[in-house]
């Protein structure tokens, strides 16, 4: 079954400055957010305590949120952990230096008054100075797939390719950060491997509609640089969309399912799949056009005096008419 028919032809450089303006006015909304709200960080890099809790009976979320207020914690996180009846409560370092022993004292006598068989299963405790270094590890390990991106594509495709692809990555994990700083999701280590992946997913996605335009830039003597570009996203369109739709199937059902201990990891790579196959679309093609790629030079060297192979025409719907 083909989802996309074979001779589809949307113009899709057509509304590329629409897309790039778009992507820059969420980019700028996103870093007034950055710049204002900042990111939301979890315990893993703010420091803090956390306490798994075990239940003889799945316990009413809210009652549990209330009496942790009433007991004087404030910007504690509630989650179930596995089962209904397993709870972790995250738990911000305290300003007055309470250690974590004191603290999980007190939330264990405050919510045994309701459930006297509850359960302790694990206390951890996050410094303050572990939770800085791993802030600045997941930003320098961002840093680094960057350049190792950047390094790749110019080995594999041309330079202007390489730009284009770094391009669209930059632009995806900013738009990522930037609605996450939007809705104030939880910024911990999950939500630094799930910008990874989405790293990996739009290179992905960027690397095969690459790989089909530099093979149509070899192979059609005829058209421009941008109707070979529509030419080449219109032929990867159904893998394009399969692929996404497939994926944020899988994620949906982790989001809804999958318990709120994965929730931002989930929302994270939703956000990140959806921005992904856009950029593929309209920022990684319409970039390497706009920074002068053309046929000549992706051209294969033809040896003096080779006989010249037959080319393919370009199909007439991508052809530009003649008057």
């Amino acid at each position: 079954m083909d989802i996309i028919k074979s001779d589809t032809n949307i113009n899709f450089l057509r509304f590329s400055n629409i897309a790039l303006v778009i992507s820059a006015l969420v980019l700028i909304a996103g870093i007034v957010s950055l710049s204002t709200k900042g990111l939301n960080f979890g315990l893993d890099f703010t420091g803090g305590t956390l306490i798994e809790l075990h239940y003889p009976e799945p316990p009413e979320m809210n009652d549990v949120r209330q009496t942790l207020q009433e007991e004087g914690f404030e910007e504690f996180v509630v989650q179930t952990f596995g089962t209904a009846s397993d709870i972790v409560v995250r738990i911000p370092a305290a300003d007055d230096g309470e250690s974590s022993a004191d603290i999980s004292t007190r939330v264990l006598e405050a919510l045994s008054a309701q459930a006297p068989e509850l359960e302790m299963r694990r206390v951890e405790f996050v410094g303050p100075q572990i939770g800085q270094e791993l802030a600045e590890q997941g930003g320098l390990a961002l840093l680094y797939v960057l350049i190792g991106v950047l390094l790749y594509i110019s080995f594999r495709f041309q330079w202007r390719f390489a730009v284009g692809a770094v391009g669209a990555l930059v632009h995806d994990v900013l738009l990522v950060v930037g609605v996450l700083s939007v809705f104030q999701v939880s910024f911990d280590l999950t939500v630094v491997a799930a910008i990874l992946a989405v790293i990996g997913y739009s290179l992905n996605d960027t690397i095969v509609v690459y790989d089909r335009l530099r093979e149509n830039f070899q192979t059609k003597r005829k058209g421009t640089p941008e109707e070979l570009t529509n030419l080449s996203i219109n032929q990867m369109l159904g893998r394009t969309l399969m692929t996404s739709l497939t994926t944020l199937l899988v994620l949906i059902a982790l989001f809804y399912f999958g318990g709120e201990i994965i929730h931002a990891f989930a929302f994270t790579l939703i956000v990140g799949v959806i921005i992904g196959t856009y950029s593929s679309v309209y920022v990684a093609g319409s970039l390497a056009v706009k920074l002068g790629v053309s046929k000549m030079d992706l051209m294969p060297v033809q040896k003096e005096g080779a006989d010249q192979p037959d080319q393919e025409i370009l199909p007439e719907r991508f052809r530009n008419r003649e008057a």
